[in-house]
């Protein structure tokens, strides 16, 4: 079979090139507008964009979810490029685990506002359904102190405050009648749970063997209080105020002063998550970094306070949170300090407050040891690295340009208020140390 080709002449080639371009430059804008479509807002403009517009991140009712919350208030998510973020209320600790286990990918979260020996609980499984592992970063710290131990009015006349000491024949009396001693804390393994057991066993108390430690959500701490279900608590603010405030127990101790400029809450993420986004994290990390800054001024700690109190929020009075916000404290029952260093803190020279600390996790996984949690062989060196990203800080902070940051994983030997020291490089000194202890070291 033979084709012949028929030479046009010059005017209808030009035609024929002008269709050609024409639909040329159609094909190409609608490749344009398909590409938009599907990639993030600017990913194809500025290339360098996260690869999504954000995801879900969960928080409890507490004080120090504040730089999660005031990122999306102050637009700081939106400036870095993620605008589309979800804070979303947990009603406790037990559901955010729930929640993360799931991911977005099953309606869960992400991320977010977690207890910071969470990450080792939920990496090793330890804390999870049928002991499946969930892998977990810490990306930042979000505050330091701020949390609180108080005590039911029945032990008004004891006038309790750092020494725990004086509870231990009261609760020695209450037993020999017959009835239930309970000291409540918010997730088992978490921060709130070793504060309470710390300040127990130093006073001479074994919160397994002298009182019961039971898990009360933080929103619920105050009325369990006033119907008389429990003798003491630990738990972050507001709830701690609040309850001095309704004139219902009274604060013994802070945990700043248990061990000053100790590590809080952090913010936490599903590490399969992280792994696939990483220009989204550093967007988000950013975002609340800058968020710490802004929550760390004085003169913005009235606005947090409003902020946070609003009833998509916490739904708290604000005069329930502003005043530890400031360093001002009312222990209850006529004790008040007044700009106390006491308080919340967020940022700290050089981020030192964010930075998540190596040294830090390596207490919280001794301690969780100490109790019991984790076996007395564990290799916290490996947990803790593989667990933090403190890399993923330090490349935040660059793009910040944040000065004078932290050039080590280690924050040194910490002192406790009890004058028990941690030296991160031998954990089992330590732990030997302790008299009240259910690891056999």
């Amino acid at each position: 079979m033979t084709t012949t080709f028929q030479a046009k002449s010059p005017a209808a080639a030009g035609r024929t090139s002008r269709r050609a371009f024409l639909k040329q430059t159609a094909a190409t804008a609608a490749l344009f507008a398909a590409a938009k479509a599907a990639l993030p807002a600017g990913a194809f403009a500025q290339g360098a964009g996260p690869e999504v517009k954000g995801t879900k991140l969960g928080y409890i009712a507490l004080t120090d979810a504040a730089p999660l919350i005031i990122a999306k208030e102050k637009g700081f998510y939106a400036k870095h490029g993620v605008p589309d973020m979800d804070i979303a209320k947990q009603a406790s600790w037990g559901a955010t685990r729930d929640n993360m286990a799931l991911g977005t990918k099953a309606n869960g979260i992400d991320g977010g506002h977690i207890l910071r020996p969470k990450v080792h609980l939920y990496t090793t499984g330890k804390v999870m359904q049928n002991g499946q592992s969930l892998p977990m970063y810490t990306l930042l710290n979000l505050n330091e102190d701020g949390q609180s131990i108080s005590i039911s009015n029945e032990y008004k006349d004891l006038a309790i405050q750092k020494d725990s000491s004086p509870l231990k024949a009261a609760f020695e009396r209450k037993k020999a009648q017959g009835k239930e001693l309970t000291a409540a804390m918010t997730f088992p393994g978490g921060t709130h749970d070793l504060w309470i057991r710390y300040w127990l066993a130093a006073g001479g108390i074994d919160p397994d063997s002298d009182i019961k430690v039971i898990v009360v959500p933080p929103p619920q701490m105050v009325a369990n209080m006033k119907v008389g279900t429990m003798d003491c608590f630990c738990v972050g603010e507001p709830w701690n105020e609040q309850l001095v405030n309704q004139n219902i127990g009274y604060t013994a101790i802070t945990t700043g002063e248990l061990w000053f400029k100790h590590p809080e809450k952090i913010l936490g993420m599903r590490a399969d998550w992280v792994d696939a986004h990483p220009k989204a994290t550093q967007a988000i990390l950013m975002a609340v970094m800058e968020a710490q800054q802004w929550c760390e001024k004085m003169e913005n700690k009235e606005e947090l306070a409003q902020i946070v109190g609003r009833r998509q929020w916490f739904n708290v009075p604000v005069n329930d949170i502003n005043g530890r916000l400031k360093g001002n404290i009312n222990y209850g029952h006529g004790r008040k300090v007044s700009d106390s260093p006491l308080r919340m803190k967020f940022w700290g020279e050089g981020g030192a407050v964010s930075y998540p600390w190596k040294s830090l996790d390596s207490w919280f996984v001794t301690e969780n040891i100490r109790w019991g949690k984790f076996e007395p062989n564990t290799d916290i060196k490996a947990l803790v690295d593989k667990t933090n990203r403190s890399d993923l800080w330090l490349a935040a902070a660059k793009t910040l340009g944040v000065a004078g940051v932290p050039t080590s994983d280690s924050r040194g030997v910490e002192t406790f208020f009890d004058g028990v020291k941690f030296d991160p490089a031998d954990p089992q000194a330590y732990l030997r140390a302790l008299k009240i202890k259910r690891a056999q070291v």
